[in-house]
Order: C-alpha cells, then structure tokens, then sequence
C-alpha cells in the first residue's frame, strides 16, 4: 500500500479553544462513523457549539469520507469531544457512513446496513499508521459502541432501551484493520478497570 498522503487540515472554528496535551498522553483510539449521510453535514454537526463555557462542540479529530480522502478538524495534540470519559487519552475517528441515519433511537431502525468503503479501511489503516510514529504511547483501539454501552428509551417507545451507539457497528471489518494496525482492540471490560 503506498504512503497515505497528509490529512488535509480543516480545523474546527473552536479548535484552538480545546485543551492541548502532550503527544505521549494518547494511547487509544477510538473509531465512530458519523451515522449522517455526507461529510458536509458531519462538518455542520462538528462547528455546532455544545458547551458554551467553553465555547466548543462534539467532534472526531480526522474524518474520512467514502472515497477515502482524510481530513483533520481537531489536532490531535488537542482534546476532542468524541467520547464521554476517554476524550484526554484518545483520538477519534470518523468514518462518513450513514449508520441508523436519521432515526438513531427509533427502535424500529437500529440495523446499520452500510458498507464501508474499501477507500476508507485503506485511508483508515494509513492514517492508524501516521498516527502510531506521532503519537508514541498510542497501543489499543476501540470502537465507540466499545466504550459507551449505555442504554436509553427509544424515541419510538420509552418501555424499550436501545443503545446510544452503536459505531462503528458490525459492518466494520475489525479482524481486517486489528491484522494491519499492530493496536490491541480495548473490550469494554477492559475499559472500565
């Protein structure tokens, strides 16, 4: 596979206002996919600005989209909104997929039937490559459906929970980017010790 090229930065307008840390602070990843059905939107949804004290929203560092092309919203030398309680030791990545757009706690709709694009593992293991020789302490992987395991009522009917998420989802090929990335997938129980 050749080099992947550099993600082209298209920073956040609230990027600089995100906590910075140190490059040996990140060991995890963690893999979403937007569940929205274009980057454009995914961009929109990332400039809303969620926390006013702060003045900053929720976030992936770098998005891929379906044709495989790489772009970074957040440095990873700063702390995204990504995932709750991981955010200071992890870098998240998006993968443009639509996931259970738009009904995402419909009871009804919780299948997630989209493929991933053999562009975006490609890009995926690339960028998974770059960021091991930048970030040094970088050593285990997760999903986000790996790490937020909570339940909530369905929109559809309260007497029902779903789970919150649910990305990457099993449409990801996790034995095909774990072979090809040299990073320990993080189980859910191991998260939590």
């Amino acid at each position: 596979m050749p080099p992947l090229p550099p993600p082209r930065a298209q920073a956040l307008p609230y990027e600089a206002l995100l906590e910075p840390r140190a490059a040996d602070s990140v060991d995890l990843v963690v893999i979403h996919c937007t569940e929205l059905p274009d980057l454009a939107t995914a961009r929109e949804y990332g400039e809303r600005v969620l926390y006013p004290g702060s003045g900053t929203g929720n976030s992936g560092h770098y998005y891929i989209d379906r044709d495989g092309s790489v772009l970074r919203y957040v440095d990873p030398l700063r702390t995204a909104h990504h995932t709750r309680g991981y955010n200071p030791r992890s870098v998240g990545i998006e993968l443009v997929n639509t996931g259970r757009y738009p009904h995402w706690l419909d009871s009804r709709h919780q299948a997630m039937d989209e493929a991933y694009t053999e562009a975006q593992i490609e890009a995926l293991i690339g960028l998974l490559a770059q960021l091991r020789v930048q970030l040094p302490a970088l050593r285990r992987i997760a999903g986000h459906e790996d790490l937020d395991t909570t339940r909530v009522e369905a929109s559809d009917d309260p007497t029902v929970l779903v789970q919150r998420k649910l990305d990457p989802g099993p449409r990801f090929p996790w034995a095909r980017v774990l072979a090809a990335c040299g990073l320990e997938r993080l189980q859910p129980a191991a998260a939590a010790s």
